[in-house]
């Protein structure tokens, strides 16, 4: 069983950055994979970033690589998304999610965090 909170959501213009927290519970953080996913309402929630709980590695989608960066303190059982160069387009709901039942990159994960709003202003 893993509780998810995130944190660090906000109003920010374009061209700026925010650092969205991801704190979780219960069992080993390590054990997990763990990913950050974005939702706008009427769309389907988009793939942001994952780590491997296999070799450690992290993944981004297209359209952030080069801006966001993935990182985790395993002795605070935290996951941080560092967010640079904001764009108005990335304005959304950012979840934070816990063990890939499917691939790492689709929305079939076990445990979801209540999510934390980022807005970028033009």
């Amino acid at each position: 069983q893993v509780q998810l909170v995130e944190s660090g959501g906000g109003l920010v213009q374009a061209g700026g950055s925010l650092r969205l927290s991801c704190a979780a519970s219960g069992r080993t953080f390590s054990y997990y994979t763990m990913a950050w996913f974005r939702q706008v309402p009427g769309k389907e929630r988009e793939f942001v970033a994952a780590n491997s709980r296999f070799d450690a590695s992290a993944y981004y989608a297209s359209s952030v690589t080069g801006r966001f960066t993935l990182s985790r303190d395993n002795a605070k059982n935290t996951l941080y998304l560092q967010m640079n160069s904001l764009k108005p387009e990335d304005t959304a709901v950012y979840s934070c999610a816990a063990e890939s039942i499917k691939n790492y990159y689709t929305p079939e994960y076990r445990y979801w965090g209540q999510g934390t709003e980022v807005t970028v202003s033009s």
